[in-house]
């Protein structure tokens, strides 16, 4: 009997659909900055995604940042519209990208929130808490943080953190 040379397959690279939740609801850019703080409330949000009407296509972002600034600047949310204060053309992702490459946009950016586009359009967000969480999970390698020796609790130092 021969043996078989095939060698195990690398898990497949983690991408952002996999982590991606469904766009909460998208608002339009004239509506009122208290409505979109309001629906982030309810829905337990931290970002909404603002699209075109006809196309659903994103055309920008407001987050808690955009509505805490304005507060912070003396503008009363109800007199001020979405868009005064969103991100206009956000940088946005595909389905297919990956976890890894999401990370370096997010953090060369400064972005905690990336709209991802599918073939159909507008199909989730993630954020940052999801990317991390997932990379923490996975090693760089590609394998589950169990299988690298490394326990979730158990870092490896770094010395220039004081570790």
């Amino acid at each position: 009997m021969a043996e078989s040379s095939a060698q195990p397959s690398a898990p497949p690279l983690a991408t952002v659909a996999d982590i991606m939740r469904p766009p909460v609801t998208a608002v339009d850019q004239n509506d009122h900055v208290g409505a979109a703080a309001y629906l982030m409330k309810r829905a337990d949000a931290t970002a909404l995604i603002v699209t075109q009407a006809q196309t659903s296509q994103p055309i920008g972002i407001i987050t808690e940042a955009d509505i805490s600034h304005a507060v912070a600047d003396g503008k009363n949310p109800n007199d001020v519209r979405i868009y005064e204060v969103m991100t206009a053309n956000p940088t946005v992702v595909k389905t297919t990208t990956s976890i890894r490459d999401a990370a370096k946009v997010m953090t060369s950016k400064r972005f905690r929130h990336l709209p991802v586009i599918g073939d159909a359009g507008l199909v989730g967000i993630v954020d940052i808490t999801d990317v991390c969480r997932m990379l923490l999970e996975t090693d760089v390698s590609g394998l589950p943080a169990a299988e690298t020796g490394h326990s979730e609790e158990e870092a490896p130092s770094n010395p220039k953190n004081g570790d």
